[in-house]
């Protein structure tokens, strides 16, 4: 045994049992009841969801690193803790803090499960950072915390990790379903904002003016931390704990491509860039259209959305107007692109993604703390609306130029993902020139010529007088046809009925 082996070695009082464990789980049964018997029909109301333009000053605003163990062998875990700061995140951000409202952090976000989204991760449990459904969840709990000091807010109920945490210099606050929870009410009207970045995990607090008067921020309070460490099984030597997951794996990430509608340019470029182990979801399988016939060769998993791409085409088949047929496709893209997130598990690092589904992606959460490139067929529509709304200024007479506008909320999240993209991947040479180096433009794939080509050129080239005359013989031969088949406008001889 080293030194080092030695150091990080826990006494043996320490080292959890089996038995230790059953006890632990028999008490956290007894309070989960406990608190769910005294607060049932007593306990804090679930805040609503709010618009954030109505709150455009931050008050408070907290980052921490997603990734903060480097390790191969937690690799995994760490991937699963994204997610479930993901999946957090889409259920907390936008919550309206109402002056003297209570928010509780288990009450607004519900019981982390597999079926809501979430996924394995490392939780603090007994003194060992163990892998259990929802782990990482403490580290949003300490930013909520630590951003409301920094508001003012008064807390209501906090509790400390039992091992000290990194990073969170005695401003932590750990969160268990349902009896461990993170309670505060705000000085005056607020919003909170819970997003994944690539890198980071934000969370802000925002109020509506900026002249509100506000306690003075809490920042300097600080609980004594906990004596010792959490250890996980990448740093603790006992081997012949019942906890020790032996030596671990590092699994590789994959790269996800969710594309739409289906063009040469894109289709020879994700055969030349997908790698090994690629997930590829697409609208429909063995579709014969060239619309959605997309090459599945090569990719480890396939999925398709079919219901979702047949409803789109009904709703755009029966649109009465252009307005109509634009909601359809907006509505269409919401539904195909939740259908393709499922195949968004936590190994996916890097995602390709049409631009029709880029703004539902991300404004629910999917793409946070993941690399992904755009498939860019058209501008990007905060641009289309302004050059809509200077044509329109121009040519007010013209109502179809202001007859539709996507819902400001959508723009904004595909303005905000575009400037997050690492790449943008277009044959359009305009569209490349709005992202400077980050365009990355593709060759245009020519149609060939057909066989009617040439004759339609030779045509074109006719002198009038000939194209007149070619024209009135085929009116005449079209007549001829036609009144051999009784045409109502042209009928056969002989059988126009008398007045």
């Amino acid at each position: 045994m080293t030194v080092s082996d030695a150091a990080t070695r826990l006494p043996e009082r320490a080292r959890p049992t089996r038995l230790d464990a059953l006890a632990f789980q028999i008490k956290t049964n007894l309070f989960r009841a406990r608190r769910a018997l005294i607060e049932t029909g007593r306990g804090p109301r679930r805040l609503a969801h709010g618009k954030p333009d109505d709150f455009p000053v931050v008050v408070a605003q907290l980052r921490s690193a997603l990734w903060s163990d480097p390790r191969p062998g937690e690799r995994a875990l760490q991937w699963g803790k994204v997610q479930n700061l993901r999946a957090a995140a889409h259920l907390l951000d936008r919550t309206m803090l109402p002056a003297g409202a209570v928010f509780s952090f288990w009450r607004q976000m519900g019981p982390a499960r597999t079926s809501r989204g979430f996924v394995t991760g490392r939780m603090l449990q007994e003194g060992c950072l163990v892998p259990a459904t929802g782990g990482g969840l403490c580290q949003l709990s300490n930013a909520l915390y630590a951003a409301a000091l920094d508001a003012g807010c008064t807390i209501v109920e906090r509790h400390a990790h039992s091992r000290r945490v990194p990073g969170t210099h005695g401003r932590d606050a750990t969160v268990a379903w349902n009896y461990v929870d993170l309670r505060f009410t705000a000085p005056a009207d607020m919003m909170l904002r819970v997003t994944v970045e690539r890198d980071d995990l934000v969370v802000s607090i925002l109020q509506r003016r900026a002249h509100v008067d506000l306690p003075a921020p809490e920042a300097l309070r600080v609980y004594p931390q906990a004596e010792g460490e959490a250890n996980s099984c990448g740093t603790c030597a006992e081997a012949s704990c019942f906890r020790h997951e032996g030596h671990i794996l590092a699994p590789a990430g994959r790269t996800a491509w969710l594309v739409d509608e289906n063009w040469p340019e894109f289709r020879t470029y994700v055969r030349n860039a997908r790698k090994d182990g690629a997930v590829l979801a697409l609208p429909m399988r063995g579709a014969t259209s060239a619309r959605h016939a997309w090459d599945t060769e090569g990719f480890a998993h396939v999925t398709s959305a079919t219901t979702a791409t047949l409803a789109r085409s009904l709703r755009l088949r029966f649109a009465k107007d252009g307005p109509q047929k634009r909601a359809a496709e907006l509505r269409g893209a919401q539904a195909l692109a939740a259908r393709h997130a499922r195949a968004l598990t936590p190994d996916v690092t890097t995602v390709v993604v049409a631009q029709s589904l880029l703004p539902h992606l991300w404004r629910d959460g999917h793409l946070g703390g993941r690399h992904f490139s755009v498939l860019m067929t058209r501008m990007p529509m905060a641009e289309i609306q302004t050059r809509l709304n200077a044509a329109a200024a121009i040519h007010p007479e013209r109502h179809t130029l202001v007859d539709f506008r996507a819902d400001a909320a959508l723009v904004a999240a595909e303005t905000e993902a575009l400037a997050a993209a690492d790449a943008i991947i277009t044959p359009h040479t305009q569209i490349a020139a709005l992202f400077g180096d980050r365009a990355v433009r593709l060759d245009w794939h020519m149609p060939r010529p057909g066989k009617r080509g040439p004759v339609a050129a030779r045509r074109r080239r006719e002198p009038p007088d000939q194209e007149h005359t070619r024209r009135k013989r085929e009116r005449e031969k079209q007549c001829r046809r036609d009144s051999a088949r009784g045409h109502p406008l042209h009928p056969r001889p002989g059988r126009r009925k008398r007045p």
